[in-house]
């Protein structure tokens, strides 16, 4: 009897006329397979950590370019020069730096104008988000949304700004993710890393604290009520006030 742990192959029979071995092997095109490179792990971990320290500056703080130091870069974090640059190819690619021949490579600041697009963007991308929440999400996950600004009651906003910031960002994030579609989720991704930067900047600015925390109270009302229309107009309209926002105040930007 056959040992069972033995797998059986399958008997290829040749075809009449058909070529040797060796013959067929020379005929058969080759796959162009590069080598495996052992350094992907230091690329996406270079990747990550650099794409943190940006997004962590505040960039629009001040008009001055903000420069990385390739080499300084590659030191702080412990790896060869190698990952780093290839990390910032990615991020040049994805719009966070720029390269500028025989100068460096610079942290980009969007313009007035591509701030107001990206926001445009985002407006439609979260305000389906809304919808789609009313429709499928789990009553407990919308309740975590209110839980999210419990400690912000009784006037304590005003002295936790840096934190309420976060919390804000938190928020909008969970209406991305809340909506359950991948696709909508990857798109909002890479957008929203950039637009955080500029939220940050912006929550501080003409009272926005207060009216942010109003809106986002009434768009939680309106998905628990599971009230759609509503829902994706409360996101919609909250979206497009931080562009009316920075068209009207947001002179840094140009």
């Amino acid at each position: 009897m056959a040992d069972p742990r033995t797998i059986r192959q399958p008997t290829i029979r040749q075809p009449t006329g058909a070529a040797e071995p060796s013959e067929a092997a020379a005929l058969t095109p080759r796959l162009a397979i590069e080598p495996i490179d052992t350094s992907f792990s230091f690329k996406n971990k270079a990747y990550a950590a650099l794409k943190n320290v940006i997004v962590s500056m505040d960039i629009y703080r001040s008009r001055q370019d903000i420069r990385l130091d390739e080499r300084q870069l590659a030191a702080d974090f412990g790896i060869s020069r190698t990952p780093v640059r290839e990390a910032m190819a990615q991020l040049e690619r994805e719009g966070f730096v720029r390269s500028v021949p025989r100068r460096g490579v610079y942290v980009v600041r969007k313009t007035r104008r591509e701030v107001i697009e990206m926001i445009t963007a985002w407006a439609a991308l979260e305000s389906m988000a809304a919808r789609l929440i009313t429709h499928n999400a789990a009553g407990d996950d919308i309740a975590s949304l209110r839980r999210m600004f419990v400690t912000f009651e009784n006037g304590a906003l005003h002295a936790r700004l840096d934190e309420y910031s976060e919390v804000n960002i938190e928020f909008h994030q969970a209406i991305i993710r809340m909506s359950g579609n991948g696709v909508l989720i990857s798109l909002a991704e890479n957008l929203f890393t950039h637009m955080r930067m500029i939220r940050r900047k912006t929550i501080v600015e003409k009272d926005r604290a207060d009216r942010s925390i109003r809106d986002h109270m009434n768009i939680i009302e309106a998905l628990e009520a599971r009230d759609t229309l509503r829902a994706e107009d409360l996101v919609r309209n909250h979206a497009l006030g931080l562009a009316d926002h920075v068209a009207k105040y947001a002179d840094y930007l140009d």
